[in-house]
């Protein structure tokens, strides 16, 4: 198999994701001319494009890797199904529910297609340790849950292409990681959401919509959790990230990560020293690339992306007519 990628910026890191794979990178494609001299200097062997058009139409790419801009994403991973290419995209798939169903309709049509998205934390050797621990019921019955997506980079929305963008939602851009990895930590889907959020963060920029929102989301399992895409905060980039069971509790925070085993607060928690965040953009190829090969799942399978993106558009519901709103499941 070949692949195709779109998007020079973390489209990058995929092509080294590609080559852990085995798999050959024959074309790269981005509108942005500083880009495609870059690309064509640092991978002289592949063929440099400037449309989207022109790359999904080769017929000699099995692959196409997503790493455009995020309102791009939708009709260029249709073209891509439609074209009977397998599809690998950063987050988020697409931007609303319309799109959402229009990829959904042209899986439906291609069945031999595999899809899956970088929502790329659960590949964290810190987080899968955990998850581990989990299945081997160290922590007892999850019953809450809490992830924090501060984005700590302001000025990516009020300058960079993000502030372009309409109706850009930091649940989407962000908030995307914490409810993939939260629902992989639990295991279980959402039932219900309930959202709220503000721009105070940024209220004085030419960016006019949400940095900040908080979720609360109901799991079928009974757990409940909250959920935050903080863009705005004065922060490093950093995933907080507290997992409460009825036998331990673990803390993701920036001075170390933390299992609490008693409530006595004179006995000190145990550090768990899996490294932070200890991964690659491209980490999630490789499994997606024997998915297709083995017509196994991915890491991140069909289902997953779908769920997840069902629970975004259900809180961007949820902040939009500002009441609960139960996940409708695409």
């Amino acid at each position: 198999m070949k692949a195709g990628i779109i998007g020079f910026g973390i489209g990058e890191q995929h092509i080294y994701g590609y080559k852990k794979a085995g798999i050959d990178v024959v074309a790269i494609c981005d509108k942005d001319k500083s880009k495609r001299l870059e690309a064509k200097e640092k991978f002289p062997n592949c063929e440099i494009f400037e449309h989207d058009y022109e790359i999904l139409d080769l017929r000699n790419i099995d692959i196409i890797s997503i790493a455009s801009y995020d309102q791009d994403h939708a009709h260029q991973v249709i073209k891509a199904i439609d074209s009977g290419k397998h599809v690998f995209c950063e987050k988020p798939l697409c931007m609303n529910e319309s799109e959402l169903k229009s990829i959904k309709n042209s899986l439906d049509k291609n069945p031999h297609v595999h899809l899956s998205t970088n929502t790329i934390l659960r590949m964290s050797q810190r987080f899968r340790d955990i998850k581990k621990r989990i299945k081997r019921n160290e922590l007892g019955e999850i019953y809450c849950i809490e992830g924090d997506y501060n984005y700590g980079r302001l000025n990516k929305i009020t300058q960079g292409w993000r502030s372009r963008v309409i109706d850009y939602s930091v649940v989407l851009g962000g908030g995307i990681h914490m409810i993939d990895l939260l629902l992989w930590l639990v295991g279980s889907t959402v039932e219900e959401v309930s959202a709220f959020g503000n721009n105070i963060c940024s209220k004085s920029s030419s960016f006019k919509y949400l940095d900040m929102v908080t979720s609360l989301i109901r799991f079928k399992n009974g757990a409940v959790g909250k959920i935050s895409a903080n863009f705005g905060c004065v922060y490093p980039h950093f995933h907080k990230v507290t997992v409460y069971g009825t036998k331990g509790t673990f803390e993701n925070r920036i001075d170390g990560a933390l299992i609490i085993n008693s409530r006595d607060i004179n006995k000190s928690p145990n550090l768990l020293n899996s490294e932070y965040p200890g991964l690659k953009k491209g980490d999630l190829i490789p499994s997606f690339v024997n998915s297709i090969t083995t017509k196994s799942e991915a890491e991140v399978s069909k289902t997953d992306v779908f769920d997840v993106m069902s629970i975004c558009l259900a809180i961007n519901k949820s902040l939009k007519n500002k009441k609960t709103e139960s996940v409708k499941y695409i």
